[in-house]
């Protein structure tokens, strides 16, 4: 597979929760031969509108070109992998090539892509930077590592999903920088949590200090689309706290396996697991405004303002290769 063949690879998908659906479906649109499984069936069914293939099982996207997994824990990917019924369970079917976009553990990812290569099946690692609002915006972004043949020939499909592809380098490179853009993720939450409550307790709206905000140099995309969040207290999840606790576990775990003081992670996931401890580990993990207004005496109240949170289209792909 190459930008120049005029050959469609047979694609699948595992896993259609919100990143997944999202992903998913901009594949489907774009033309590809695509065949989506996922547990709860109906959460896929929508594809099929789309031009999608529904598999009644994993098995049935064994003779697939290239399958694409997005999963929640690296615990269901090995069983979605190698469990009895997994994808490389028949030594005698197995798919081209395997590209995950799950926010796993470098450890867990090299353990798959041995089991794959022994398997005749080569591995990417792609993890990926949004949410769903972000991926139908067409802004997302992708980092990836592997074999670089690898990465050459399914690229074209990793730009059907993300706005830009970035090849980090071989093995495991990936996970490493997306655990790290999580941890900042966090960091920078925290700190928008707490600036915002410091100026509305000084009698300042939210919605003006954000706006100010986001216009300045310190704005960035992402305080932009948090804004609306945190203008109007609607928690609806992009992203939970537990997930985002599992992110900083492994954030932690690879700053003491490559002797990494961290002080400014260790701190933040100590608030990320106050708001799993509270119980609001199933909202946006947003509510780190409201436990930092706890904190400081201050009861919110929804803002009543016009918000962008300039995801409002994107652009044309691009890619992004380390210096050589």
């Amino acid at each position: 597979m190459s930008d120049t063949t005029a050959v469609r690879p047979a694609v699948g998908w595992i896993g259609t929760g919100r990143m997944g659906f999202a992903m998913a479906r901009r594949l489907a649109d774009a033309g590809v031969d695509l065949a989506v499984w996922n547990r709860t069936a109906a959460k896929a069914a929508p594809l099929a509108d789309h031009g999608a293939t529904l598999a009644d099982s994993v098995a049935q996207l064994r003779d697939r070109d290239v399958v694409f997994t997005m999963v929640s824990t690296e615990r269901d990917l090995e069983h979605l992998l190698l469990g009895d019924d997994g994808l490389l369970a028949d030594p005698r079917q197995v798919p081209g090539t395997v590209v995950d976009c799950s926010t796993i553990s470098p450890h867990a990812s090299a353990a798959l892509r041995t089991a794959c290569d022994e398997r005749g099946t080569a591995f990417l690692a792609a993890p990926v930077s949004g949410n769903a609002k972000v991926v139908e915006a067409g802004r997302l972004t992708v980092v990836a590592s592997g074999a670089e043949d690898t990465y050459h020939e399914t690229v074209p499909l990793l730009r059907h999903i993300g706005r830009s592809v970035t090849y980090a380098g071989e093995g495991e490179a990936a996970r490493l920088v997306k655990i790290a853009h999580n941890l900042m993720l966090g960091i920078v939450t925290q700190a928008m949590a707490e600036t915002a409550v410091l100026v509305e307790k000084g009698g300042v709206s939210r919605h003006a200090y954000l706006e100010f905000l986001n216009d300045s140099v310190m704005g960035s995309t992402f305080t932009r689309y948090k804004t609306p969040a945190f203008t109007t207290l609607d928690y609806t999840p992009t992203f939970t706290p537990a997930l985002l606790r599992k992110d900083f576990d492994l954030g932690l775990a690879a700053g003491r396996s490559l002797d990494v003081p961290l002080p400014l992670t260790a701190a933040t996931a100590q608030l990320v697991q106050a708001c799993v401890s509270s119980g609001r580990d199933a909202e946006d993990f947003a509510v780190l405004l409201d436990l930092q207004a706890a904190a400081s005496g201050l009861a919110l109240t929804p803002e009543d303002a016009a918000v962008d949170d300039g995801l409002s289209g994107g652009g044309p792909a691009h890619e992004v290769r380390p210096a050589r």
